[in-house]
């Protein structure tokens, strides 16, 4: 065997093994609905794995609702925030698909959390900016098709099916 073709076949069984490059880190965003009921969001996002530029491990979850849930949500809107959600409340809520995203859509993600949570107060209203239209709108910067004029905005599970619908090969 010549000292070339060794090479090549050393550096094929490298490339096999994974020595040459490094494992590629990712961040899977995942879309959960929660049926309704007295508890809040009832849509979020649920994000795990690892910024591959920094190295950053990422295990975190966003949902908007309401900061203070009575009546007045009726009647227009009312003061809302981005919050993290206990593990049980990701336990009792259903994943409706995930998709795997790289360090730009990440940060554009990010940026986008970040531009619900500074909102000007007040901030949350049912029919224009509730927790579906903020996962909406998260779907959309992760570069998942949605429909803007959907009729499921009160819907978190039926809209998350509808997002999934317009995009083959989302699990």
């Amino acid at each position: 065997m010549t000292r070339g073709l060794r090479l090549i076949l050393f550096c094929l069984a490298l490339f096999c093994t994974g020595l040459v490059a490094p494992a590629r880190a990712e961040v899977v965003v995942s879309f959960y609905s929660h049926d309704f009921g007295d508890r809040f969001p009832h849509a979020f996002v649920v994000l795990k794995g690892q910024v591959d530029a920094t190295g950053e491990a990422v295990d975190a979850n966003y949902g908007f609702t309401a900061t203070a849930v009575s009546p007045a949500i009726l009647l227009g809107s009312v003061k809302g925030a981005v919050q993290a959600l206990g593990a049980d409340y990701i336990a009792k809520s259903d994943r409706q698909f995930s998709v795997t995203v790289d360090d730009a859509a990440y940060t554009r993600l990010m940026a986008k959390i970040a531009e619900w949570r500074d909102r000007k107060q007040p901030s949350y209203s049912l029919n224009k900016r509730n927790c579906v239209h903020f996962v909406m709108e998260l779907a959309e910067t992760v570069g998942l098709k949605v429909d803007r004029k959907s009729k499921y905005f009160k819907k978190p599970k039926t809209f998350l099916t509808e997002v999934k619908g317009l995009n083959p090969g989302v699990e």
